[in-house]
């Protein structure tokens, strides 16, 4: 748990909140002449009725979370899909609502906690709302009804992404970005009506938000997701939030607080990244550098790094570097300049947008969250009436043996949903060959596969250095992999690869790769390849374990360094005419590949059953 404060200084979050003015010199200088716009805007609105939960249109392209943009599909003809293609694509063992569009997970009372943006009008962005579900395991999820609706002038456009803090006596801060009836971006306070409830069914807003309005030299527009916050050295909360200077320049901006309703902004900034534009969904966390265990957000010390992530508003990707925080200073440096936030690693190569972890207190355990958008149309969205969902929460680690990478790893509860195994061994798959894997159905799997392939020998030769043109892109040692949902023909297929290659400098590479190019005969769906490097160490053979689960595919290369999340949308690999197959395009190595694959049952997401006593 957070540590704890002072209930003399600091009222119970479950009754009204007091505006005691703090003894602190320097406060809410950086903010002050925003404060009072803010304060002139509230004095025309005062006499007005509450406005209603109104509609509002879908944001472009380059407004946060909300964006669904496929250009490059505007000019195809839309594909005739059937609502027997509708029902398949839906995901059996992840989580999203039951229908329509879908922040600040957390653990309470033997209860898992997941909020998530929420439409309950329609299958594409807009009317943002909080979805509330709750799970004893992470993986069977019950919808509760809304946390948290946009009902008041300071969120009136939508209750955006926020963060829960857990003090030491149980009580639960939640703090989160709403958009004003002007569309400006503020922070606001929220906490349970009944902190002993375990399900949190009821939601108070403090009666004076907004607790933080955009700062001078920052647009009202560039001002959203405050993250978990964490306690400093002197006592002092701090916790930061995405912006941008200068319209390329992405900023972490660092508050203070001592009582979660007053807050004071840094002079400076955590870190800087020129040339990443926006950031937003900043998540910021101590790893132990022995790699072993998960640590409180309020971690500090030696043997402890900080990792530092932003969701780049730009590109649409999550990337992260590992590094060292200074509590005094509050600046955050990475360990290696070159894998700086936004140039560098990503959190996940594939499909993945506005990750968010939490320390799992239960199970002393960092858990991450992501979002997988759908790929495809808004109009094939509102056929079929659902959109988006969750990734299978993943544990997090600090990789002790690269010293660079972060593990991901799904958290072991996904594993109560194995059934039947299947077990293959050292299966030869001989260059520019296909190896069919005879298991039954194939569209909800969880498979481990391990492959060894012949001695690498360094070569001047110099080879494409990325995935290149996908799997049908040759070269001495590979790719080779994994066919996933692909037909008997193979004329839909997804390839998740390893691709060993002579580097344009000498060296040996790899890189772990998906291939959606070919997963679908639609031409109205976005395809292409992802992937990254993942370094493989000279005692370990290429392994990778797969989760497949209808139109979503998660895949983890060497114990989790590299991850790619894959959206597809077959049109004929679907229900039983689904397959698995191993594959080797290398031109110069054989390969001996050894799985273990386990059928998984579904998760059975369903409303609460309040009918009951107990679930």
């Amino acid at each position: 748990m957070e540590a704890s404060y002072d209930p003399e200084q600091n009222p119970p979050l479950h009754a009204p909140l007091l505006d005691r003015s703090s003894p602190r010199t320097r406060r809410f200088a950086a903010i002050f002449a925003c404060l009072v716009s803010l304060l002139l805007l509230l004095a025309l609105i005062i006499n007005q009725a509450q406005q209603p939960f109104e509609k509002v249109q879908p944001r472009g392209v380059a407004e946060g979370v909300s964006a669904k943009s496929n250009p490059s599909l505007l000019n195809q003809v839309p594909f005739n899909w059937t609502n027997a293609m509708f029902s398949w694509q839906r995901s059996a063992y992840h989580f999203q609502p039951q229908k329509n569009w879908m922040n600040g997970p957390l653990y309470h009372k033997g209860w898992y906690h997941l909020f998530y943006q929420y439409n309950p009008y329609s299958a594409i962005w807009g009317n943002i709302t909080w979805g509330h579900a709750v799970s004893r395991d992470l993986i069977h999820w019950l919808y509760l009804p809304l946390a948290l609706v946009p009902d008041h002038w300071y969120d009136i456009k939508g209750v955006w992404t926020g963060s829960a803090t857990i003090l030491a006596d149980g009580q639960i801060i939640m703090l989160y970005t709403g958009e004003t009836n002007e569309s400006v971006q503020v922070q606001n306070l929220a906490y349970p009506a009944n902190v002993s409830d375990p399900l949190l069914l009821h939601w108070l807003k403090y009666p004076g938000n907004p607790v933080m309005v955009p700062p001078p030299g920052v647009k009202p527009d560039d001002f959203r997701d405050p993250t978990t916050a964490w306690l400093g050295p002197d006592g002092t909360w701090r916790l930061t939030m995405g912006s941008k200077f200068d319209t390329t320049i992405g900023i972490s901006l660092v508050y203070h607080t001592t009582n979660f309703r007053d807050y004071e902004l840094l002079d400076g900034v955590l870190h800087a990244v020129p040339g990443t534009g926006m950031w937003e969904c900043v998540d910021f966390y101590p790893v132990a550098i022995n790699g072993s265990v998960a640590l409180d957000t309020s971690s500090l010390g030696p043997g402890i790094k900080h990792v530092l992530k932003a969701s780049l508003d730009n590109t649409k990707v999550d990337h992260y570097a590992i590094g060292t925080y200074d509590p005094i200073t509050d600046k955050w440096t990475p360990d290696n300049p070159e894998e700086d936030v936004g140039i560098g690693l990503k959190v996940d190569y594939g499909r993945y947008y506005a990750s968010k972890t939490f320390f799992d207190q239960h199970k002393q355990r960092r858990v991450l969250w992501g979002w997988i958008n759908e790929t495809d149309t808004e109009t094939a969205d509102l056929k079929k009436g659902w959109a988006s969902l969750q990734t299978i929460p993943r544990t997090v680690l600090y990789d002790n043996k690269t010293g660079t990478n972060l593990l991901q790893w799904p958290v072991e509860e996904v594993e109560s949903l194995r059934l039947n195994s299947t077990m293959f061994k050292e299966v030869l798959v001989e260059p520019g060959s296909v190896v069919p894997l005879d298991i039954g159905t194939t569209t909800q799997l969880d498979i481990l596969a391990e492959f060894e392939i012949e001695p690498l020998i360094p070569s001047t030769t110099n080879e494409i250095d990325n995935c290149g043109d996908g799997a049908v892109d040759r070269s001495t040692y590979g790719p080779f992999g994994l066919l996933v949902i692909a037909d008997a023909s193979l004329s839909e297929l997804t390839p998740i690869y390893f691709r060993p290659l002579n580097a344009s400098d000498g060296s040996l590479k790899t890189y772990f790769c998906s291939d959606e190019t070919r997963s679908s005969k639609a031409s109205d769906v976005f395809k292409q390849v992802y992937g990254g490097k993942v370094p493989v160490l000279d005692d370990e053979n290429y392994n990778m374990r797969v989760l497949v689960d209808h139109s979503i595919v998660e895949s983890f290369a060497q114990g989790g360094r590299t991850v790619i999340s894959s959206r597809i949308y077959p049109t004929e690999a679907i229900y039983g005419a689904a397959r698995l197959f191993l594959f080797n395009n290398a031109t110069g190595v054989n390969v001996k590949a050894t799985l273990k694959i386990w059928e998984l049952n579904s998760a059975f997401i369903r409303p609460f059953p309040f009918e009951r006593d107990s679930v």
